[in-house]
């Protein structure tokens, strides 16, 4: 989920912002804007249930950087998180679909990956991180405690790892959606691409089982399959490949824009509003990983800025703390030798408000002095 009020509350400044209009405005005054709106209640997008994952993805900072520990969420603390969470209202949830339409002209039978950020991933808490959750034994217990507690609920996961039988049961539990990535319907390709652990021709059999079983039984779950624009010389005749694969399936599928252009750095450009817009996760979502804590974003794949730790503080506490008020500042001014601002696709708001001659080159004294760990 995101801040969906703030996000429509911000819209105008952010356009002033990302067109240039504000540069030059002093940090404390956008620091100041941006508050107005921000909810003192906070918003989870995801909770990492897991880090753990048997794939070597060629673009995923994981397989490279990673170097926290594999750890799985406690059940108990994922239920504590659960309780203090509240879904989007239904009149709130109305405003915004027609927000959507009327601000990005996605409308409601769109396909894409612009119609799935901004009308499916708003109203989902996201079970996914830097891991697989087909790997998690808890995640279709955790499905049903997201479906009692009126949340939708989503992740993305690599098909090669389904077991049918477990993923019926979160079927059964209420999944809302499930993501399966596939890169392209060459066996061998895809081993290349996203490790030995993986393959086309077993991953689309089980997914048709799935939709076999989904459909004899009438289950609800939307499922959903991706494939990442890597820039390979054949990617869009691939990707009508794998469209044929599934023609006349009962499936979500589009061609997804690289997550982390940064990682890689082979020079082409992004077709997704999330990663072309400016940085309002500081404002209007929390991430909590699978050791506890709670991170900058989903994107912190080692935990490097901490804002809080979920097994020993109250997540309205963390929000509002001051190294989540240390975070804010941070990203209003430019500061140089912070994650945000060197491995990361989005630009913050400072960047996008100074020029280079007001971008400091400073280490990472500020958020150490909220003794966030870096």
């Amino acid at each position: 989920m995101i801040d969906i009020d703030f996000f429509m509350k911000v819209h105008d400044l952010k356009g002033r912002i990302m067109s240039g209009g504000l540069k030059g405005t002093a940090p404390e005054d956008l620091l100041s804007r941006l508050e107005e709106f921000r909810n003192p209640e906070p918003v989870v997008y995801n909770v990492e249930t897991t880090n753990a994952c048997n794939m070597r993805c060629e673009m995923c900072p994981r397989t490279t950087l990673m170097t926290r520990r594999v750890e799985h969420l406690e059940p108990e603390l994922f239920a504590r998180i659960v309780k203090q969470l509240r879904p989007h209202p239904a009149g709130l949830w109305a405003r915004w679909e027609s927000f959507v339409e009327e601000q990005y002209g996605i409308p409601p039978t769109d396909m894409s990956e612009n119609h799935f950020y901004l009308r499916v991933i708003p109203k989902v808490i996201q079970l996914h991180g830097y891991g697989d959750p087909l790997l998690d034994k808890n995640i279709a217990s955790y499905v049903r405690a997201l479906a009692e507690g009126g949340f939708h609920s989503y992740f993305s996961c690599n098909p090669a790892n389904i077991d049918v039988e477990r993923t019926i049961r979160m079927f059964e539990n209420g999944l809302t959606y499930i993501k399966y990535s596939i890169e392209t319907v060459d066996n061998a390709l895809h081993r290349q691409i996203r490790g030995k652990a993986s393959d086309f021709s077993n991953s689309c059999g089980k997914i048709m089982q799935l939709l076999e079983l989904k459909a004899q039984r009438g289950y609800r779950t939307a499922i959903v399959i991706t494939m990442l624009n890597l820039n390979r010389r054949d990617q869009f005749e691939d990707f009508e490949r794998l469209k044929q694969a599934f023609a006349g399936a009962d499936v979500y599928i589009y061609l997804k824009s690289e997550d982390q252009l940064w990682y890689r750095r082979n020079l082409h450009r992004t077709s997704s509003i999330h990663w072309s817009e400016m940085c309002q996760h500081p404002w209007m979502s929390m991430t909590v990983k699978s050791n506890g804590e709670a991170a900058m974003c989903m994107e912190d794949f080692n935990n490097e800025i901490i804002l809080g730790d979920t097994r020993r503080e109250l997540l309205r506490d963390i929000w509002n703390g001051a190294r989540y008020a240390r975070l804010r500042k941070d990203h209003v001014h430019p500061a140089r030798g912070i994650k945000c601002h060197e491995r990361c696709d989005m630009n913050t708001v400072g960047e996008l408000c100074s020029s280079p001659i007001d971008m400091p080159a400073a280490g990472t004294g500020a958020l150490e002095e909220a003794g966030c760990q870096l």
